[in-house]
């Protein structure tokens, strides 16, 4: 191929097609499990909910599904206010059932509310649920009724930590404390289970946790981002969990030093056990289009007249990974570059280096994208000449083309024999482009998925970066390069090839005018520097051949 440009289309034109295949097989219509239907014809026979881990044996432990509605029963409500959280706990299970993140509005509005990532309404299911499985008798898991000494708790100016308690009690003398502790600034909320054991005979129960959800509406067909499960274990590192996966097979592994987690675009919430512990890691979906994915440990034995306490994190926030990266090994994977994450992550590093610097996200981008073109400077270099010699010699290709007409064995072999007199590569403008296009596919995800750049500003009318330019200004300029770059290049000899060049400027502007306006800045200041350095090289060229 005669023209980089080329190149550059057909790998995001199929990076296009990989995000919509991703897109149809996470969202598209998808038949009902065998597992559901077998379930739904069996609900007269478990009218007891069982989307809770089956009493353990030493064989397995697994999930089972839950014949309720999609809507939780309610207990009491309980609010729970933090400098970064606005919480709500159920006495019913004590699930922590809706976070708002204060620090994260929904829209840049000036009366925006909070960004709601867990929650319990009509749209969306997304709670965090834990508990305790003795295996008989009453047992303190998220369906059993606690209690509480008041329905509001607020951190206060001078404290670092904020307590909440529920409690349970069997009745026979086996009290439980259900404890959520919030830190200043934290989004790790410590989860504590604190048993007495009064009863006169030991007790043992297993601690669980898990998190339910429904999937979550895609907003643009364009940018897909991954909502789904997530499991981390030391051996197999980090692993995606779809619901789709979730349908088919139910998850039972066990795992030392790992966390489960639900993510989303820019957030995600996930159980993180000590990393000395062993859990038997399990999933499950269930009735009303529900998944589940959770994690049930060793069991906690409490001798009579004793107490015993046992702790998990949960972490509900957004996905920034100098916090998570001190929270838990491979926690800030759920920022998910895919497979050129090895690119993308020192990209990103550098963009925040340059952020901390400018203060201004836009101009980070731009000389972020800067500094690629800057290391790049040779490879582009070798790829213009290249370029430049093409255009010198396209009247004498079109002459070839004329003289032989048809003939396109005897045009190939007066193109070639050109070729080697003049000593061009007629690849060598393609080859340079092939190295950069990992760079580039990388730097998209960085910019994708950096909750950093969540209605970041630039300047003018460019008031959030990770949505689309509201007036297209930056697609249409992304265009007009593209346009003023082709005219630097050599014309193709075939005609057809020359009307899909053309169109390609029109095609891409309308993909872009959908991406984030972040995204087209980068592509408008790499198509910019490349003018002008394709300009100045040509130019060049032609002078020394005049």
């Amino acid at each position: 191929m005669d023209n980089p440009r080329v190149l550059l289309a057909i790998a995001l034109s199929f990076l296009i097609l990989l995000i919509w295949q991703a897109w149809m097989e996470d969202y598209g219509p998808r038949p009902e499990p065998a597992q559901q239907a077998a379930e739904t014809e069996s609900q007269a026979a478990t009218p007891t909910p069982t989307d809770l881990p089956t009493a353990p044996t030493e064989q397995a432990v697994a999930a089972a599904a839950e014949d309720i509605a999609v809507q939780l029963p309610e207990g009491e409500r309980v609010e729970v206010v933090t400098d970064v959280f606005h919480a709500v706990i159920d006495t019913r299970g004590g699930d922590l059932r809706q976070v708002d993140l204060l620090q994260y509005p929904q829209s840049r509005d000036k009366d925006s509310e909070p960004f709601r990532l867990l929650e319990e309404s009509a749209q969306q299911l997304f709670v965090a649920q834990s508990g305790l499985r003795a295996g008989a008798g009453p047992e303190p898991t998220h369906h059993a009724q606690f209690s509480v000494d008041q329905t509001r708790f607020e951190l206060d100016d001078g404290s670092e930590v904020l307590e909440v308690p529920l409690r349970w009690s069997n009745g026979s003398g086996v009290e439980v404390t259900k404890l959520y502790r919030f830190r200043r600034g934290s989004y790790v909320v410590e989860v504590e289970f604190q048993v007495q054991n009064q009863s006169g005979a030991d007790w043992s129960a297993r601690p669980y946790h898990q998190l339910q959800r429904t999937p979550l509406q895609q907003t643009s067909r364009f940018l897909y981002t991954y909502t789904g499960g997530v499991l981390y274990s030391p051996e197999e590192k980090y692993e995606k969990i779809s619901f789709d996966d979730m349908s088919d097979e139910n998850l039972s592994r066990d795992v030392s030093g790992g966390w489960a987690a639900m993510i989303q675009h820019y957030f995600l919430a996930a159980w993180i056990p000590p990393a000395d512990q062993t859990e038997r890691y399990y999933t499950r979906a269930l009735q009303g289009d529900r998944y589940v994915i959770g994690m049930i440990g060793a069991p906690l034995s409490v001798a009579a007249g004793e107490a015993k306490i046992g702790q998990t994190r949960l972490f509900v926030g957004p996905k920034l990974q100098h916090i998570m990266e001190e929270v838990a090994p491979g926690l800030e994977l759920t920022v998910d570059y895919g497979k050129l994450t090895f690119l993308a992550k020192p990209i990103f590093w550098l963009l925040e280096k340059i952020h901390t610097l400018v203060g201004n996200w836009g101009w980070s981008i731009i000389f972020l994208t800067m500094l690629i073109k800057l290391a790049f400077f040779k490879l582009s270099e070798t790829s213009y000449k290249s370029m430049a010699n093409m255009r010198k010699l396209a009247p004498r290709l079109q002459a070839l083309k004329e003289r032989y007409g048809d003939d396109k064995q005897k045009l190939n072999q007066a193109m070639m024999e050109m070729y080697k007199t003049e000593k061009i590569n007629p690849l060598g403008g393609c080859l340079p482009i092939l190295v950069q296009i990992p760079v580039f596919i990388a730097l998209y995800w960085v910019l994708l998925e950096s909750v950093e750049l969540r209605q970041a500003p630039f300047m003018l009318w460019l008031t959030d970066l990770s949505v689309a330019d509201p007036y297209f200004v930056l697609p249409l300029i992304m265009g007009a390069t593209m346009l003023i770059q082709q005219k630097l290049n050599p014309a193709p000899l075939d005609p057809i090839q020359a009307k899909v060049m053309m169109v390609l400027p029109v095609v891409f502007t309308v993909f872009f005018a959908f991406f984030p306006a972040g995204l087209v800045l980068y592509w408008v200041v790499n198509n910019t520097l490349s003018i002008a350095q394709q300009y100045v090289i040509t130019k060049r060229v032609e002078k020394g051949a005049a």
